[in-house]
């Protein structure tokens, strides 16, 4: 990305977020950010807007999306999707705004463990999820029915979907590499840096890859 870019993020102050707003921020990008805890964002950043609010909140989507060139999403709340599918209805009403603001791009960062629309998981992740992850598996059917969603009724909109496998907040491991099949325990910030790049990847449009590390440090 050679020219100013505007990124929507949300999920800007969690793990992985903060470091995607971090990067687009250094490239010279501007960055529009939706959170509760506005205070948990650098602030004095001339290229940063911070709007105070939730997804859980009836914030007004249009608003959000206007001007703006890619929206990303890395949300996640393991209590509250135990309940409610909180992404799901969020997506649903972000992407009408997207068709009539006129923004094609949408990155989804799901979990490594949730399952594509159509597609079955292999037995060993099947196991995990089961066992040592159930305590996500509210997370994973939210993120399901986003999946679903879009590939049933937002084909229109440029989605790429990210399955990360998240594990730590240390140092980079090497670089990430979408894969059908092949899956990695990255760090946050070489995920935020995958999802960085990815982006802009037409290859990505319509797929909800893995990742995993190609190269390492």
């Amino acid at each position: 990305m050679t020219r100013q870019s505007t990124f929507l993020v949300f999920g800007a102050t969690g793990g992985t977020g903060r470091y995607f707003v971090a990067q687009a921020l250094a490239d010279g990008h501007k960055v529009r950010a939706l959170a509760r805890s506005p205070g948990k964002l650098p602030s004095g950043q001339l290229n940063l807007e911070v709007r105070q609010g939730s997804i859980t909140d009836r914030v007004d989507t249009d608003s959000l999306v206007e001007g703006v060139d890619f929206v990303v999403s890395m949300l996640g709340d393991k209590n509250l999707q135990k309940e409610t599918k909180i992404n799901t209805a969020f997506v649903k009403r972000l992407v009408p705004s997207m068709r009539r603001q006129g923004v094609k791009r949408f990155l989804y960062q799901a979990g490594g463990l949730s399952r594509p629309y159509g597609v079955h998981l292999p037995p060993f992740f099947w196991a995990i999820r089961h066992t040592v992850a159930r305590g996500f598996i509210g997370q994973h059917k939210d993120n399901e029915a986003v999946m679903e969603y879009l590939a049933t009724e937002a084909r229109d909109i440029e989605w790429i979907v990210h399955r990360a496998g998240i594990g730590s907040d240390g140092p980079s491991k090497g670089m990430l590499k979408r894969s059908e099949s092949k899956f990695s325990v990255a760090t946050h910030v070489d995920c935020a840096t995958y999802n960085y790049r990815t982006i802009n990847d037409s290859s990505a449009i319509h797929t909800a890859g893995l990742s995993h590390y190609t190269t390492s440090r």
